[in-house]
Formats: structure tokens, sequence, C-alpha cells
């Protein structure tokens, strides 16, 4: 989530440019994932100028693992009186210090340059081989990286397990000479793993690390003590009681208050043909095509994908969702997709966060993923919700992180989606020469399915000329926050007017609708599938046609659910929980049975002819070539 990289306003003191932020932020994906042997998978930018303070990057990665290890399940974590302490992987350095603080405290002039951690992709793949290895041959019991906090937190965490721990800073590597043991203790320096190692089983660690060329040091054992104990030779530095350490700090007493906001909606254009609207929304930042910073990425490495991050005859419109083979000669898959739509939050984070829950779990659905193997993680990012006189509207950004809370709840028990894993980063702020930039309350979730059998996975284009084209889900006047109706506020110089009705969540309505698409997908009648999302079904229908080649025409007079929409909300609305499906004609029958009691219609056909035409009854709304939205899609970032 960057800033625009044609921002041309004045950028406050000592704030790099967002196109410099990308530049560096797509290099750091290629040396930190490619170079260390991990394909690239998915990705997304997002757009908003109240970014540039504090960008935001998510990476994420998913590894597969024995259920059990050494006859014992792999997930179990303990820890005996005695094991020792071993850190492995990098060395230690002042890069990093601080790194945890950094990101959860607001962006200064002052904030110190060394909270970066700085990483070495080469490092990590040889580490990555070694605690393979060694977990294959059963040489630790338990282990955790040195995320933020380094050592302190790793040490600090993994000794609740055993009741204690005494480590000697003074043996840990360390990159150069001059480092204060709270700095030994505090670095986030990258590539580094805490063990706890069986005391008879530390010396064969030791020869295998050495065997693979992975630094490898004892640093102390886990106890029984009650007290983590911090020593640096003969000196101790610290002794920190557990329970103290763990449950020592006070609950903060916050205060929530929620008022809805009050945002005028743009005026929309009179009525008549929408051609150049869709033309000018596939070349908006937050639609158009991505595809040459991505081509700098490998997404082939280990030849495990099957349904890429591009898909279609020139593989250069995004897939709904990518699908990954378990491993070679296997038919079940993993698909990985996302939901995110920081725009929403201006109207109201509880449907911003029930969309973004729907977003990534239709994705699923869309390509084959089935209700009841999905799991989801959410990644909070927020502007500081805590009042202070800096921040003297943190009540109504901490009722907006509420809001956000009771809906990933409501919606992913619903749907009966665990979440395995999150994360939250609540200081998302930045203040330069008195000026304070905060973000958008924003929400990654992503999702993860598994599929049995890879082979009926299902892609998002059209696939042949004559295939019916359906509507599934219902479409609502729910253009609040679009992307259209921010379009249109920029072009009439009032950007902050784009209010309007948020896209809701009908979770009864939209259960219904995913169980129908499994029905259909176990039957094989999908030939394509694809969800709307951004820009609404005009978008859709233009990526689902680019994708294939193929033209369609389309009549919106038989959406379901259009009685009362005008031709923009009709073509522009963001309303969760809808498909555009295509099947081969003697599927329609079969399509309209399982679909029966839905909101369902067949509202289009697949043409050869390279022309997408949407109609609402005799009303022409659209009527372009092919070439001219391929050309809009790809222009804004090509090259850059």
């Amino acid at each position: 989530c960057l800033g625009s990289p044609f921002y041309s306003g004045e950028l406050p003191e000592g704030l790099m440019h967002p196109r410099r932020i990308r530049d560096g932020v797509h290099q750091g994906v290629i040396d930190g994932g490619n170079n260390s042997g991990i394909p690239w998978a998915r990705g997304f930018e997002r757009f908003d100028d109240r970014y540039i303070g504090k960008p935001l990057v998510y990476c994420g990665t998913v590894g597969r693992i024995p259920r059990f290890l050494q006859g014992r399940p792999s997930a179990r974590k303990e820890i005996f009186p005695g094991d020792v302490i071993v850190m492995c992987g990098g060395r230690i350095g002042k890069d990093g210090i601080h790194g945890a603080t950094f990101s959860s405290e607001e962006l200064r002039k002052e904030s110190p340059a060394q909270a970066v951690q700085i990483g070495d992709p080469i490092t990590q793949r040889n580490l990555y081989e070694f605690l393979m290895e060694a977990r294959d041959l059963g040489l630790y019991r338990t282990i955790t990286d040195n995320g933020a906090g380094g050592l302190s937190s790793s040490v600090g965490e993994l000794s609740q397990l055993s009741g204690g721990a005494d480590i000697d800073l003074a043996q840990a590597p360390l990159k150069y000479e001059g480092l204060q043991p709270w700095e030994i203790f505090l670095s986030e320096s990258q590539e580094r793993m805490t063990l706890a190692v069986p005391p008879e089983k530390l010396e064969n660690l030791l020869a295998l690390a050495a065997r693979r060329e992975v630094e490898a040091t004892a640093l102390g054992t886990f106890t029984d003590s009650g007290s983590l104990i911090v020593r640096y030779g003969s000196m101790i530095v610290g002794c920190l009681d557990l329970q103290f350490l763990h449950q020592g700090v006070p609950r903060m007493q916050l205060e929530a208050r929620w008022q809805p906001p009050q945002m005028a909606p743009p005026r929309k254009p009179r009525r008549g043909p929408r051609t150049s609207r869709l033309v000018k929304l596939l070349g908006a930042l937050n639609i158009c095509s991505k595809e040459f910073k991505s081509r700098q990425y490998d997404g082939e490495v280990k030849g495990l994908s099957v349904v890429k991050p591009f898909v279609g005859v020139y593989s250069d419109v995004p897939s709904d969702a990518t699908i990954m083979r378990v491993e070679h000669g296997c038919r079940e898959g993993i698909i990985l997709a996302e939901g995110i739509n920081p725009f929403y939050s201006d109207l109201d984070t509880y449907h911003m966060m029930a969309s973004v829950v729907d977003e990534a779990v239709r994705r699923v659905i869309s390509v084959g993923g089935r209700l009841g193997r999905i799991a989801g993680l959410d990644n909070f990012c927020w502007p500081d919700p805590v009042w202070s006189e800096k921040t003297p509207d943190g009540p109504y950004k901490m009722a907006q992180l509420v809001r956000a809370n009771k809906a990933l709840f409501d919606v992913t028990t619903s749907y009966k989606v665990p979440l395995i894993s999150g994360k939250d980063s609540m200081k998302n702020d930045s203040i330069r020469g008195g000026r304070k930039i905060s973000i958008p309350p924003t929400v990654l979730f992503s999702a993860l399915g598994v599929m049995d059998d890879v082979g009926r996975a299902v892609t998002m284009y059209f696939k042949c000329p004559g295939d019916p084209i359906l509507i599934v889900g219902e479409t609502r006047n729910e253009l609040g926050a679009s992307e259209y109706f921010r379009m249109l506020a920029r072009e009439q110089n009032t950007p902050g007017n784009y209010g309007g009705d948020v896209p809701k969540v009908d979770v009864k309505q939209a259960l219904a609708i995913y169980q129908a698409m499994n029905e259909a997908n176990d039957h094989g009648l999908l030939r394509s599938s694809h969800t709307p999302t951004l820009g609404g079904l005009a978008v859709a229908f233009a990526l689902a046609a680019l994708g294939g080649d193929l033209g369609a025409e389309i009549d919106l007079s038989r959406l379901p659910g259009s009685g009362e929409l005008d031709d923009d909300a009709k073509l522009f609305s963001e309303s969760n929980s809808r498909f555009v499906i295509s099947c081969a004609p003697s599927c329609e029958s079969e399509l309209s049975r399982i679909f029966h009691n839905l909101p369902c219609a067949r509202v289009g056909t697949v043409r050869s002819e390279r022309r997408l035409r949407i109609l609402s009854g005799s009303r022409v709304l659209v009527d372009v070539e092919l070439d001219i939205l391929r050309r809009a899609f790809k222009k804004t970032l090509y090259g850059i």
C-alpha cells in the first residue's frame, strides 16, 4: 500500500517519493524471496497518498510440514530444564535494533535508521536447508525465529515452556565489535533462529551446522528457575521474573466512540454511454495492470504453479487466486487469495472488514476451493487509536477498530473460516514538519484453501464463443467508496466526496451461493468463473474478455437485483458475493437447476468478435474494441 508513483505534491522533510519507495519494495521482494528459492505466487498494490507517511508492505509465505516428527505431533512445542539455547544463522549487528518499537510508533525525522533490518538471502537459504535436515534428524526439540525483539523475544517466549532461561550474550556471534549487551539482546538482525536442543544432541547439531556452513552457537540453557537471567560474561545484566515479564503489564482502559461519518457522494454524469468511464477505470492506479513489475519476479521456482498470478491466452490478466501443487506428482493443491479495500474504511470499518473477508473467501471459491476447507489470516494496520493531544480523534479510530473486529468475528464464524494467524500494527502515523499523515484503517485478509484435484481448477477468462454468460449474486446500489465514485470525485475536484452505501455482506445468501458454486464445480459445469471486485461488473466483464481475447455481448436489464438500479450502479457497484461465470451451452440447464432460488441469470454470450458490448435493454452502455481496453489496462504503469 503506497502513495501514488505519480505524486506531484510537496513531500514532508525526510520522506522519499512514493515511486522510489515502490522500486525499493519490489527489489526487496526479488532479493528476499526469489533469491532464497521461494516462488512468487501472488501480489497486489493499492495506492493512496495517505500511505506516503508510512507505506505498508505485506509479505507472507506458506510451507508444508510433516504431521509427525520423531513420533510426536509436529506442532507440539516442549522444552525441558537443561535444554541448550542455540542461536543459528546470521550474526548480530546494530541493524534492527528497536525494530519492534519503531513499527509501533509514529514515524518521525528522528526515527533511527538502524531499526530497519538488512537481509541476506544466501545465508537464509543455507539456514533453511540446515534446519530441515536437523529437524528430520530430531536434533532440536523446539524452534522459533528472532523476529521482533530478537533474542529478548525468542528466548523470553520459549522460556515459558521450561519455566526459565539463563543466557550469556558474550557468546553471541557479532558482525562487528562494540555492541552493548542490550543491543545484542534486542537486535533484530535477520536470518536467525533460536533452538531448544537436548544436551545429548548438541554435538551432532553443531557438527551438522559446520557441514552446512551455518553458524550455530550455544548461548545458555533453559531452566525451571522462574526467571529469565541475562548475563554478559561474568556480569548479570538482567534478571526478570517470568510472571512479571509475561503478565506484568496492566491492561489499558481505552475509549471508543462511534459516529458514522458524513460524506457526500459525487455528482453522477447524465444518463448515456459509459464506454469512456470504463476505459478510464481500467487505467486507474488500483485497477490497472501491475504486470511490468510482476514480470521481474520468478513464479516458477520449484515448478509447482497451476493457476498462476497471471492467466489468459496471453498470460496478462490477474487471476482470482493462485493454485500451487503440494508436491510434484501430487494432485492436491494449495489455493492462495486475499481481500483488501482500505477505502471502505472511510465509510464504515465494519463493512470494510466484512467485505475483505468475503472477497478473499469468494476468490478461493471462484477457482474451485470449497467451504469448510478455507483458513484465514488477518493483518491489521491502523492509525493510532489511543487518545492523546496529538490524536484527539483516538476514540473514533478505536471505535473503527472495534467495529472491524466485530465484523471479523461475525463473518469468519458464519463462514466457518478459522483464523490460523494474524498480526497488528497500531501506530501507522508520520509527523514531519508539524504535518501528520495517517494511513486509512487497513486490513489484509489472506485466505488459504486446499483442493484435492488441481485438474478441477477454474480460471477467470472466457473460453469459447457461444458460451452463455451468467451472473450469480445480487447487485445492489452500493457505490460508496467504490473506484467509480472516487474517480468521479477526483474529476470534480472534490476528492473527499465519495460517500454513499458501502458494499455489505448478506452472509446467509453468500453461503448458499458458495455452496451452489461448489456443486457446479463438482459437476465440471464451469468453463470460467470470475468474482467482481474493484470497478464492479463492468471491469469484471472487461478482464474476462481480455483474458480470453474474446468479445462478449451483455444485457444488464436481466441483472439479478437490478430493478431499482441506475446504469452506474449496474455497471460499477462493488456489491459482494457475486460471480461472472460461463459454461458450455449444454450445461446451462443444469446450472440453472443448481442456482434455482438464488439470484442468478443469464445476461449474455461470449462472442468471437473482439468487442465488448454492454446494454441495458435497447440502450447501449458500453461498446468498445478489446484492443482499446487492453491499452488502457496496460499503459498506466508500463515501464515503471
